[in-house]
């Protein structure tokens, strides 16, 4: 199957007929490692499956300081929803990790799919759903969470890419403290780990 398809089918299954149409309105893409598929401050009306590779969710804040929010790996589907929705200027990047495979498509053939067929339309609503539980598991995250907690959070968690593909920079930005914290955080997590066998 189709890795677009596929990633649709874990919500809904489509219909040759309803597949055909968003099939022929996709775009392979690879982006080189740092190089963006969305730039913050600029309109971004597409959305990308991962095929492989990884990106970042980044913004730049007004003093030139970059913060990670979001990695995506294989099988994400990536995009400025914000930016999509309203026409206007992205809020953030997405930067690419290391050498990414994209599949890419407009934003506007989605929505018109939402109108030409209700099983887009359902689609839109459990991925609208999808994605706003997991904005609210981050922000809960952030706003609840001491910076060990969180390191520990991530250790416990299915997202065990994070740790294993990501620079570590990247990784304490995520997590919301310097290189130098997160080096501190993991060795005291260690240390407790070594003393509890």
């Amino acid at each position: 199957m189709h890795p677009l398809r596929a990633y649709i089918h874990r919500f809904v299954p489509l219909t040759e007929a309803e597949w055909a149409p968003l099939a022929a309105g996709i775009t392979p893409r690879t982006l080189r490692r740092k190089q963006n598929f969305v730039t913050q401050d600029q309109p971004a009306l597409e959305l990308a499956l991962v095929v492989s590779g990884a990106c970042r969710l980044l913004y730049t804040r007004p003093d030139g300081e970059e913060r990670t929010t979001y990695f995506f790996f294989e099988n994400h589907l990536m995009g400025s929803y914000q930016s999509c929705l309203t026409g206007q200027p992205s809020q953030f990047s997405i930067q690419a990790l290391a050498p990414t495979e994209l599949l890419t498509f407009p934003y506007a053939l989605l929505r018109r799919l939402f109108d030409e067929f209700p099983v887009y339309e359902r689609f839109g609503r459990l991925l609208a759903e999808y994605h706003l539980l997991g904005t609210d598991a981050r922000l809960a995250e952030l706003l609840l969470l001491s910076p060990e907690q969180r390191y520990q959070a991530l250790l416990r968690s299915h997202k065990t890419k994070i740790l294993e593909r990501v620079p570590q920079q990247y990784v304490a930005s995520y997590l919301g403290v310097t290189p130098v914290s997160l080096s501190r955080i993991r060795a005291r997590v260690q240390a407790e780990d070594e003393g509890s066998r």
